[in-house]
């Protein structure tokens, strides 16, 4: 295992912000790392880029999926390094982010995983482990924020494709909750990442939507039922602005079917 690092990069059609994280990879102080890009089949020049920087790309696929977290468990299963990250096209490590966490997972190899500080309109900061059963605010960011070991992620496995919108909160909740994994967050100062302004993946979902496969995702992995439907009930009230053109009382009706009923 020569490289310390695996960056995985998923894109489909996005070939100038897809640009932009090859250049900040290009910039990293820190070279000990192999970049992965997995590509889903795009028609906009992203092939062609990926094809001029293939000196650069340790590894690619070019190919349709079923979706980014499919995309995603192809990156897992070529990448080779000792840790694991997602870089989403469009984000931008600052220059010594690698080197960064690098320094930090070579004087704390007992731990698993690791968040560094990202910016993302405001600057997001580690992770609050306690979070992770009612979803408020758990971590800072799942891409480029985030890097875990290559063998603790072999022993949580993949993304969960059976979820289109919340797969890294499951998988999240299974580190933490299931297998009691150990990480560490960087100091707030030491910024590595740089979110993309706009449209993220998730924001094409609905609030409605969200809050749905999140509950059926706590419950799935085993959370008391009644925290369950008080976390609902919490994110359904807080975000009730959000809720357009539906009836309100008929949704609380069918997360009460969802939360209580057996499977």
């Amino acid at each position: 295992m020569d490289n310390f690092f695996s960056i995985i990069t998923v894109v489909l059609n996005a070939r100038e912000d897809l640009a932009k994280t090859i250049q900040s990879l290009k910039e990293q102080s820190f070279k000990k790392f192999e970049y992965i890009v997995i590509d889903g089949n795009s028609t906009d020049g992203s092939k062609e880029l990926i094809e001029r920087n293939k000196d650069f790309i340790s590894n690619y696929l070019i190919e349709n999926d079923n979706g980014i977290y499919d995309a995603m468990n192809k990156g897992l299963k070529i990448s080779k390094g000792k840790y694991v990250g997602f870089i989403n096209a469009g984000d931008k490590y600052t220059p010594n982010a690698l080197n960064i966490i690098h320094k930090y997972l070579k004087s704390n190899n007992e731990v698993d995983f690791i968040f560094g500080t990202v910016k993302k309109k405001i600057l997001k900061h580690g992770f609050k482990k306690n979070r992770i059963f009612w979803n408020f605010d758990f971590y800072t960011s799942h891409s480029s924020g985030f890097f875990i070991n290559s063998e603790s992620q072999r022993k949580l496995g993949f993304y969960n494709t059976e979820y289109k919108i919340s797969a890294d909160y499951d998988l999240f909740y299974r580190m933490i909750v299931k297998e009691k994994m150990k990480g560490i967050s960087t100091l707030k100062d030491e910024l590595i990442g740089i979110f993309k302004s706009g449209t993220s993946y998730s924001s094409k979902f609905t609030f409605i939507e969200h809050l749905f496969e999140e509950t059926t995702i706590r419950k799935k992995n085993g959370q008391n039922i009644i925290i369950i439907f008080l976390v609902f009930l919490i994110h359904f009230f807080k975000n009730i602005k959000k809720i357009k053109n539906e009836n309100r009382f008929r949704l609380i009706g069918k997360g009460i079917n969802l939360i209580f009923r057996k499977n």
